[in-house]
């Protein structure tokens, strides 16, 4: 009884070889292509967020030393309005 089991377990065990390693040589599937795609886009959105925190951190900067040379020069010197709550 146990030959038999045993090579039950031998076909069973290469069968599922053979089908796994079968899988591996299929061409991806349009899900996986999917997901590739939104990685890439998703990459691509945290690229743009940065460029546009730099370019905020530019323009405040900016805002900033202006403010300063105006109360220097005697204007009128407002501070900041407060920020809004969404």
């Amino acid at each position: 009884m146990s030959k038999i089991a045993a090579v039950v377990l031998m076909f069973l065990s290469s069968s599922a070889a053979m089908l796994c390693s079968g899988n591996a040589q299929d061409p991806p599937s349009p899900i996986f292509q999917i997901v590739n795609a939104l990685k890439q886009q998703q990459t691509q959105l945290a690229d743009n967020q940065t460029k546009i925190d730099e370019k905020l951190a530019g323009l405040d900067e900016t805002i900033r030393e202006a403010r300063i040379f105006m109360s220097r020069a005697g204007g009128k010197h407002k501070p900041p309005p407060p920020p809004k709550k969404p």
